[in-house]
Protein backbone atom coordinates (compact mmCIF):
# COMPACT_ATOMS: atom_id res chain seq x y z
CA UNK A 1 0.00 0.00 0.00
CA UNK A 2 1.32 3.44 -0.94
CA UNK A 3 1.42 5.92 1.92
CA UNK A 4 -0.56 9.12 1.55
CA UNK A 5 1.56 12.11 0.62
CA UNK A 6 1.28 15.55 2.29
CA UNK A 7 -0.38 16.74 -0.91
CA UNK A 8 -3.08 14.03 -0.55
CA UNK A 9 -3.75 14.95 3.09
CA UNK A 10 -3.91 18.63 2.20
CA UNK A 11 -6.77 18.04 -0.23
CA UNK A 12 -8.78 15.54 1.83
CA UNK A 13 -10.69 18.21 3.80
CA UNK A 14 -11.76 19.84 0.52
CA UNK A 15 -12.90 16.49 -0.85
CA UNK A 16 -14.86 15.87 2.34
CA UNK A 17 -16.60 19.23 2.08
CA UNK A 18 -17.39 18.56 -1.56
CA UNK A 19 -18.95 15.11 -1.07
CA UNK A 20 -20.31 15.27 2.48
CA UNK A 21 -23.56 17.15 1.68
CA UNK A 22 -24.56 14.51 -0.87
CA UNK A 23 -23.96 11.68 1.59
CA UNK A 24 -25.76 13.43 4.46
CA UNK A 25 -28.75 14.39 2.33
CA UNK A 26 -29.10 10.89 0.91
CA UNK A 27 -28.92 9.25 4.32
CA UNK A 28 -31.44 11.72 5.71
CA UNK A 29 -33.87 11.13 2.87
CA UNK A 30 -33.47 7.35 3.03
CA UNK A 31 -34.38 7.44 6.71
CA UNK A 32 -37.79 8.85 5.80
CA UNK A 33 -38.74 5.97 3.52
CA UNK A 34 -41.24 4.45 5.94
CA UNK A 35 -42.62 7.83 6.98
CA UNK A 36 -43.40 9.56 3.69
CA UNK A 37 -45.83 8.57 1.00
CA UNK A 38 -44.04 6.94 -1.97
CA UNK A 39 -44.46 9.95 -4.27
CA UNK A 40 -43.28 12.36 -1.57
CA UNK A 41 -40.32 10.10 -0.87
CA UNK A 42 -39.47 10.07 -4.58
CA UNK A 43 -39.39 13.86 -4.78
CA UNK A 44 -37.39 14.05 -1.52
CA UNK A 45 -34.77 11.65 -2.86
CA UNK A 46 -34.57 13.44 -6.20
CA UNK A 47 -34.22 16.81 -4.49
CA UNK A 48 -31.50 15.58 -2.12
CA UNK A 49 -29.49 14.01 -4.95
CA UNK A 50 -29.90 17.17 -6.99
CA UNK A 51 -28.77 19.45 -4.13
CA UNK A 52 -25.79 17.26 -3.30
CA UNK A 53 -24.61 17.09 -6.90
CA UNK A 54 -25.27 20.78 -7.40
CA UNK A 55 -23.01 21.63 -4.47
CA UNK A 56 -20.38 19.22 -5.77
CA UNK A 57 -20.29 20.83 -9.21
CA UNK A 58 -20.11 24.35 -7.73
CA UNK A 59 -17.42 23.40 -5.23
CA UNK A 60 -15.21 22.04 -7.99
CA UNK A 61 -15.51 25.17 -10.15
CA UNK A 62 -15.65 27.92 -7.53
CA UNK A 63 -11.91 28.65 -7.20
CA UNK A 64 -10.93 28.32 -10.83
CA UNK A 65 -13.30 30.92 -12.25
CA UNK A 66 -13.57 34.53 -11.00
CA UNK A 67 -17.21 35.27 -10.29
CA UNK A 68 -19.51 37.25 -8.06
CA UNK A 69 -21.46 36.04 -5.06
CA UNK A 70 -24.66 36.84 -6.96
CA UNK A 71 -23.58 34.56 -9.82
CA UNK A 72 -22.91 31.71 -7.37
CA UNK A 73 -26.28 32.25 -5.73
CA UNK A 74 -27.98 32.18 -9.11
CA UNK A 75 -26.25 28.94 -10.03
CA UNK A 76 -27.04 27.23 -6.73
CA UNK A 77 -30.59 28.46 -6.28
CA UNK A 78 -32.05 29.35 -9.66
CA UNK A 79 -30.55 27.12 -12.33
CA UNK A 80 -31.05 23.32 -12.68
CA UNK A 81 -28.03 22.73 -14.93
CA UNK A 82 -24.71 21.35 -13.68
CA UNK A 83 -22.19 23.14 -15.92
CA UNK A 84 -20.87 25.44 -13.22
CA UNK A 85 -17.89 26.66 -15.23
CA UNK A 86 -19.99 28.04 -18.09
CA UNK A 87 -22.58 29.58 -15.77
CA UNK A 88 -20.12 31.25 -13.40
CA UNK A 89 -17.80 32.61 -16.06
CA UNK A 90 -18.32 36.34 -16.60
CA UNK A 91 -17.61 38.12 -19.86
CA UNK A 92 -18.93 35.39 -22.13
CA UNK A 93 -20.62 36.69 -25.24
CA UNK A 94 -24.13 35.29 -25.03
CA UNK A 95 -26.49 36.49 -27.77
CA UNK A 96 -30.04 37.28 -26.65
CA UNK A 97 -32.40 34.41 -27.43
CA UNK A 98 -34.63 34.73 -30.47
CA UNK A 99 -38.40 35.11 -30.13
CA UNK A 100 -38.96 31.68 -31.70
CA UNK A 101 -36.97 30.08 -28.87
CA UNK A 102 -39.23 31.71 -26.27
CA UNK A 103 -42.30 30.54 -28.16
CA UNK A 104 -40.95 27.00 -28.50
CA UNK A 105 -40.14 26.75 -24.79
CA UNK A 106 -43.53 28.17 -23.84
CA UNK A 107 -45.27 25.80 -26.24
CA UNK A 108 -43.58 22.75 -24.71
CA UNK A 109 -44.57 23.91 -21.23
CA UNK A 110 -48.21 24.35 -22.26
CA UNK A 111 -48.29 21.02 -24.12
CA UNK A 112 -46.91 19.26 -21.07
CA UNK A 113 -49.51 20.88 -18.84
CA UNK A 114 -52.29 19.80 -21.20
CA UNK A 115 -51.04 16.20 -21.17
CA UNK A 116 -50.60 16.15 -17.40
CA UNK A 117 -53.76 17.93 -16.25
CA UNK A 118 -56.03 17.40 -19.25
CA UNK A 119 -55.39 14.38 -21.45
CA UNK A 120 -54.35 11.80 -18.86
CA UNK A 121 -57.63 11.98 -16.93
CA UNK A 122 -59.59 11.40 -20.14
CA UNK A 123 -58.17 7.91 -20.67
CA UNK A 124 -60.57 5.89 -18.51
CA UNK A 125 -59.90 2.39 -17.30
CA UNK A 126 -56.20 2.19 -18.22
CA UNK A 127 -54.24 3.30 -15.13
CA UNK A 128 -50.83 2.48 -16.63
CA UNK A 129 -51.50 4.59 -19.73
CA UNK A 130 -52.78 7.45 -17.56
CA UNK A 131 -49.57 7.34 -15.56
CA UNK A 132 -47.37 7.26 -18.64
CA UNK A 133 -49.20 10.20 -20.21
CA UNK A 134 -48.92 12.17 -16.99
CA UNK A 135 -45.25 11.37 -16.67
CA UNK A 136 -44.60 12.45 -20.25
CA UNK A 137 -46.47 15.68 -19.60
CA UNK A 138 -44.46 16.33 -16.44
CA UNK A 139 -41.17 15.84 -18.29
CA UNK A 140 -42.33 18.30 -20.94
CA UNK A 141 -43.38 20.86 -18.33
CA UNK A 142 -40.11 20.65 -16.41
CA UNK A 143 -37.15 19.48 -18.47
CA UNK A 144 -38.23 20.62 -21.91
CA UNK A 145 -40.37 23.62 -21.05
CA UNK A 146 -39.77 25.42 -17.76
CA UNK A 147 -36.05 24.69 -17.65
CA UNK A 148 -35.73 25.93 -21.23
CA UNK A 149 -37.55 29.15 -20.31
CA UNK A 150 -35.22 29.57 -17.35
CA UNK A 151 -32.18 29.09 -19.60
CA UNK A 152 -33.47 31.74 -21.98
CA UNK A 153 -34.02 34.12 -19.07
CA UNK A 154 -30.43 33.70 -17.92
CA UNK A 155 -29.17 34.10 -21.48
CA UNK A 156 -31.11 37.34 -21.72
CA UNK A 157 -29.05 38.51 -18.72
CA UNK A 158 -25.82 37.53 -20.43
CA UNK A 159 -25.25 34.26 -18.57
CA UNK A 160 -24.11 31.18 -20.50
CA UNK A 161 -26.90 28.91 -19.28
CA UNK A 162 -27.36 26.13 -21.79
CA UNK A 163 -30.66 24.21 -21.93
CA UNK A 164 -30.31 20.75 -20.42
CA UNK A 165 -32.40 19.24 -23.25
CA UNK A 166 -31.20 19.94 -26.79
CA UNK A 167 -33.79 18.51 -29.18
CA UNK A 168 -33.00 14.82 -28.47
CA UNK A 169 -35.26 13.63 -31.31
CA UNK A 170 -32.80 15.19 -33.74
CA UNK A 171 -30.09 12.77 -32.66
CA UNK A 172 -28.63 10.73 -35.50
CA UNK A 173 -26.98 8.23 -33.17
CA UNK A 174 -27.31 6.76 -29.69
CA UNK A 175 -24.01 8.40 -28.69
CA UNK A 176 -25.28 11.80 -29.77
CA UNK A 177 -28.54 11.28 -27.87
CA UNK A 178 -26.85 10.58 -24.53
CA UNK A 179 -23.72 12.65 -25.00
CA UNK A 180 -24.99 15.85 -26.60
CA UNK A 181 -28.75 16.15 -26.31
CA UNK A 182 -30.41 14.38 -23.34
CA UNK A 183 -30.16 15.72 -19.78
CA UNK A 184 -26.89 17.57 -20.25
CA UNK A 185 -26.79 18.36 -16.55
CA UNK A 186 -26.09 14.73 -15.63
CA UNK A 187 -23.90 14.33 -18.70
CA UNK A 188 -21.64 17.12 -17.46
CA UNK A 189 -21.35 15.63 -13.99
CA UNK A 190 -20.68 12.12 -15.25
CA UNK A 191 -18.00 13.42 -17.59
CA UNK A 192 -16.25 15.46 -14.89
CA UNK A 193 -16.38 12.93 -12.05
CA UNK A 194 -16.49 9.50 -13.74
CA UNK A 195 -15.51 9.46 -17.40
CA UNK A 196 -12.57 11.86 -17.34
CA UNK A 197 -10.82 10.36 -14.25
CA UNK A 198 -11.32 6.76 -15.48
CA UNK A 199 -10.64 7.25 -19.17
CA UNK A 200 -6.88 7.04 -18.69
CA UNK A 201 -6.57 3.90 -16.54
CA UNK A 202 -9.58 2.01 -17.94
CA UNK A 203 -9.97 3.30 -21.47
CA UNK A 204 -12.75 5.42 -22.96
CA UNK A 205 -15.05 2.51 -23.77
CA UNK A 206 -15.14 0.99 -20.29
CA UNK A 207 -15.31 4.41 -18.60
CA UNK A 208 -18.32 5.27 -20.76
CA UNK A 209 -19.98 1.98 -19.85
CA UNK A 210 -19.48 2.67 -16.13
CA UNK A 211 -21.23 6.02 -16.56
CA UNK A 212 -24.32 4.16 -17.78
CA UNK A 213 -24.13 1.68 -14.89
CA UNK A 214 -23.96 4.52 -12.34
CA UNK A 215 -26.88 6.24 -14.02
CA UNK A 216 -28.86 3.03 -13.64
CA UNK A 217 -28.07 2.84 -9.94
CA UNK A 218 -29.12 6.45 -9.40
CA UNK A 219 -32.42 5.77 -11.15
CA UNK A 220 -32.89 2.70 -8.96
CA UNK A 221 -32.76 5.05 -5.96
CA UNK A 222 -35.28 7.52 -7.35
CA UNK A 223 -37.59 5.09 -9.16
CA UNK A 224 -37.46 1.55 -7.74
CA UNK A 225 -36.81 2.42 -4.10
CA UNK A 226 -39.91 4.64 -3.68
CA UNK A 227 -42.00 2.13 -5.66
CA UNK A 228 -40.68 -0.80 -3.61
CA UNK A 229 -40.57 -2.86 -6.78
CA UNK A 230 -39.08 -3.16 -10.24
CA UNK A 231 -35.60 -3.50 -8.78
CA UNK A 232 -32.92 -3.99 -11.41
CA UNK A 233 -34.98 -2.79 -14.36
CA UNK A 234 -33.62 0.80 -14.49
CA UNK A 235 -30.08 -0.56 -14.22
CA UNK A 236 -30.81 -3.07 -16.99
CA UNK A 237 -32.11 -0.20 -19.13
CA UNK A 238 -28.91 1.80 -18.80
CA UNK A 239 -26.70 -1.26 -19.21
CA UNK A 240 -28.50 -1.78 -22.51
CA UNK A 241 -27.74 1.83 -23.46
CA UNK A 242 -24.06 1.28 -22.71
CA UNK A 243 -24.03 -1.90 -24.78
CA UNK A 244 -25.86 -0.08 -27.57
CA UNK A 245 -23.22 2.64 -27.66
CA UNK A 246 -20.51 -0.03 -27.76
CA UNK A 247 -22.22 -1.78 -30.68
CA UNK A 248 -22.72 1.50 -32.49
CA UNK A 249 -19.01 2.35 -32.20
CA UNK A 250 -17.82 -1.14 -33.12
CA UNK A 251 -16.50 -1.96 -36.58
CA UNK A 252 -19.68 -3.85 -37.42
CA UNK A 253 -21.79 -0.96 -36.17
CA UNK A 254 -19.89 1.53 -38.30
CA UNK A 255 -20.19 -0.72 -41.33
CA UNK A 256 -23.95 -0.93 -40.79
CA UNK A 257 -24.19 2.86 -40.46
CA UNK A 258 -25.59 2.80 -36.92
CA UNK A 259 -23.87 6.06 -36.01
CA UNK A 260 -25.40 8.37 -38.59
CA UNK A 261 -28.33 9.09 -40.86
CA UNK A 262 -31.65 7.27 -40.84
CA UNK A 263 -30.18 4.00 -39.61
CA UNK A 264 -28.52 5.81 -36.75
CA UNK A 265 -31.78 7.49 -35.80
CA UNK A 266 -33.72 4.20 -35.95
CA UNK A 267 -31.10 2.45 -33.83
CA UNK A 268 -31.21 5.31 -31.31
CA UNK A 269 -35.02 5.22 -31.15
CA UNK A 270 -35.10 1.44 -30.75
CA UNK A 271 -32.54 1.48 -27.93
CA UNK A 272 -34.02 4.39 -25.97
CA UNK A 273 -37.77 4.02 -26.50
CA UNK A 274 -38.07 0.26 -26.98
CA UNK A 275 -37.17 -0.77 -23.41
CA UNK A 276 -38.43 2.43 -21.76
CA UNK A 277 -40.84 0.38 -19.62
CA UNK A 278 -37.76 -1.03 -17.88
CA UNK A 279 -36.82 2.48 -16.79
CA UNK A 280 -40.30 3.71 -15.82
CA UNK A 281 -41.65 0.33 -14.84
CA UNK A 282 -45.25 -0.42 -13.82
CA UNK A 283 -44.61 -0.43 -10.03
CA UNK A 284 -43.24 3.10 -10.30
CA UNK A 285 -46.04 4.35 -12.54
CA UNK A 286 -48.83 2.79 -10.48
CA UNK A 287 -47.47 3.32 -6.95
CA UNK A 288 -45.67 6.65 -7.32
CA UNK A 289 -46.71 8.60 -10.41
CA UNK A 290 -50.46 8.00 -10.26
CA UNK A 291 -50.76 8.87 -6.55
CA UNK A 292 -48.74 12.02 -7.23
CA UNK A 293 -51.09 12.94 -10.05
CA UNK A 294 -54.07 12.39 -7.77
CA UNK A 295 -52.48 14.58 -5.10
CA UNK A 296 -52.10 17.49 -7.53
CA UNK A 297 -55.60 16.89 -9.00
CA UNK A 298 -54.34 15.70 -12.39
CA UNK A 299 -56.53 12.57 -11.99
Amino acid sequence: MVAATPHDWKHRPKLLIAWLPLAVLLCGAAGLRNVLQPWVFMWALAFCIYCGLKWLSWWQARDGIPHTVARSAGYLLAWPGMDAESFLRSGARVPPPATREWLAALGKTILGGVLFWGVARRVPGVPLVQGWLGMGGLILVLHFGSFHLLALGWQRLGVDARPIMRAPLRSSSLSEFWGQRWNLGFRQLSYDFIFRPLRGPLGAGFASFLVFVLSGLIHELVISMPARGGYGLPTAYFVMQGLGVAVERSRAGRQCGLGKGVRGWLFMAACTAGPAFWLFHPPFVLRVIRPFMEAVHAL
